[in-house]
């Protein structure tokens, strides 16, 4: 495992920042995960493509491989964890986390720093991922559980995720992950797992 120096010392492409996404990324953010559509895509080899970087994405989560994690990453990325029961424009609604690339990489670095305090010990996790249903657009949508155990005490993280997906060359990127809690209107606590 790299250093913390070695991490923060590596080259990376500069992300386009919160700041500078524009009204039509909000248009289509709208457009995608505001209604999804009664049938599901009956192809089944690109559902299978699909789900397999959903479990390979909640593999590296368990294992701690935040950076791995992140390569699944779109450059231009979204993460989402709305707080409201039917979310809707996030320029206007709370939202529990709402986080470009560079707030992703800013993650990855405070757990790898030692002073996230939220997260000494460190949480062990497992993420379970099931009905994965394609639809359009490679649009994803599942559902998750997520068993968290820390410092003597286990926590469960359920509800549903929407995904948008894109290729970069043969391989398929996560665009947006949207995570629906069905406790979102409930105390969370401090959510400081990556669900």
């Amino acid at each position: 495992m790299e250093t913390l120096d070695e991490y923060a010392a590596a080259p990376r492409d500069p992300p386009r920042s919160l700041s500078g996404i524009d009204d039509r990324f909000y248009e289509a953010l709208l457009r995608d995960f505001s209604a999804w559509p009664e049938e599901a895509l009956e192809d089944r080899e690109l559902r299978d493509e699909c789900r397999r970087l959903l479990e390979r994405e909640a593999r590296l989560l368990d294992e701690a491989r935040f950076e791995q994690w992140l390569e699944l990453y779109a450059r231009d990325c979204l993460y989402w964890i709305p707080a409201a029961a039917r979310p809707g424009d996030p320029r206007r609604e709370v939202a529990i986390a709402f986080d470009d690339r560079r707030r992703l990489e800013d993650r990855v670095f405070r757990l790898r720093s030692g002073y996230a305090w939220s997260q000494l010990p460190p949480s062990r996790t497992v993420h379970h991922v099931s009905n994965v249903e394609l639809f359009a657009g490679l649009r994803v949508r599942c559902n998750l559980l997520v068993s968290e155990f820390r410092a003597g005490e286990t926590r469960l993280w359920a509800g549903w995720c929407g995904y948008r997906l894109g290729r970069r060359g043969a391989q398929l990127e996560i665009e947006v992950k949207q995570v629906n809690l069905i406790d979102r209107d409930q105390n969370l606590r401090n959510p400081s797992i990556v669900l």
